[in-house]
């Protein structure tokens, strides 16, 4: 089994902050993609930093290889914190469905604040990009997990018997 390089950046913000999985780094980045590619979502806009855009997250073993989708554009297309929980949202409905948050979870995300750690954790890695306006705090109570993930599903009477039936 591969293993992610211990001199990867990545590798060492894991070592540093244990709060998330790898799977949840990877998942915000595509997120991201998603956000910019399905969405539409993001606007022009300068980061504070102009730098070439990272490399993707090699071979890690089968739990997540990631390319770096959307990371070029980040520069020329932003979303602030609450557009890109919105997206993360979508995203995370769309792949894992009535899953979705029992997934987030296992990763060690609980909250929208999570996001952010995580964002502002690549931010300093280099992996993702930020403007002067962008805070911590803009990731802070977008929305209720319970509600965002659990409570958006409604189930038809029947539904289950049609498409078996």
């Amino acid at each position: 089994m591969a293993m992610l390089d211990p001199s990867h950046p990545l590798a060492q913000l894991l070592n540093r902050d244990r709060r998330y999985r790898l799977d949840a780094y990877a998942f915000v980045e595509e997120a991201l993609g998603y956000a910019h590619e399905a969405l539409g979502m993001g606007r022009t806009k300068e980061s504070e930093e102009e730098e070439e855009p990272p490399a993707p997250i090699e071979d890690v073993g089968g739990e997540a290889d990631v390319e770096a989708r959307g990371v070029e554009e980040q520069a020329e297309r932003h979303l602030t914190g609450q557009e890109l929980c919105e997206a993360i949202r979508q995203y995370a409905v769309e792949e894992y469905g009535y899953l979705a948050k029992s997934v987030l979870n296992g990763w060690g995300v609980h909250t929208t604040r999570d996001f952010g750690n995580i964002v502002f954790n690549l931010i300093e890695i280099k992996r993702m990009k930020k403007t002067r306006e962008d805070r911590l705090e803009d990731f802070d109570n977008v929305y209720d997990f319970d509600t965002a993930f659990r409570k958006s599903f409604h189930f038809r009477p029947g539904s289950a018997e049609q498409e078996h039936g």
